[in-house]
């Protein structure tokens, strides 16, 4: 068997999710088309597959660094379309205020440099979609299991 076997078996449970999540993204700092980059940038993996107490689904956020200077080319891209702009994902702003960053005001701050980070707000860009892909996982985990499908998924992924 292949390592993507068992993320076959998961496809129905990830589009369901997909939609559910769409909320936690509008209330991100990221907009629904980051979200798909870092997400194609993200590899789901059963940690501890072996062990039904300590198996749990993880989110694999190595290759995310790839893909962080074209988060900024969709931002810049959407503002020019006159779509939400640098980092908004709701459109009606109320995921701004949720203190998750992103917006308008801490845009003009970035670029002024006054943003507090000292750079460009990579690196919290980075933890904000570490944190985000791993509640992704832990959502689809807990999908998993509560429609019985858990145990089979992660048999599935100790035998690889």
């Amino acid at each position: 068997m292949s390592d993507t076997d068992w993320t076959d078996r998961i496809v129905g449970a990830r589009m369901t999710l997909d939609q559910e999540f769409s909320s936690r993204i509008a209330e991100s700092r990221f907009s629904n088309q980051q979200w798909s980059l870092i997400m194609t940038a993200t590899e789901l993996e059963i940690e501890h597959a072996d062990d039904p107490e300590r198996a749990r689904i993880v989110a694999n956020t190595d290759k995310v660094d790839q893909i962080m200077p074209e988060l900024e080319n969709v931002d810049q891209g959407m503002g020019a379309m006159g779509g939400p702009g640098a980092g908004g994902g709701s459109g009606s702003g109320a995921g701004n205020a949720s203190g998750s960053g992103g917006g308008l005001v801490d845009s003009i701050k970035g670029a002024l440099g006054l943003g507090g980070d000292g750079g460009s707000g990579q690196g919290a860009k980075r933890e904000a979609a570490e944190r985000l892909t791993q509640e992704y996982a832990d959502e689809l985990q807990s999908k998993l299991e509560s429609n019985g499908k858990w145990e089979s998924i992660r048999e599935i992924a100790a035998e690889n």
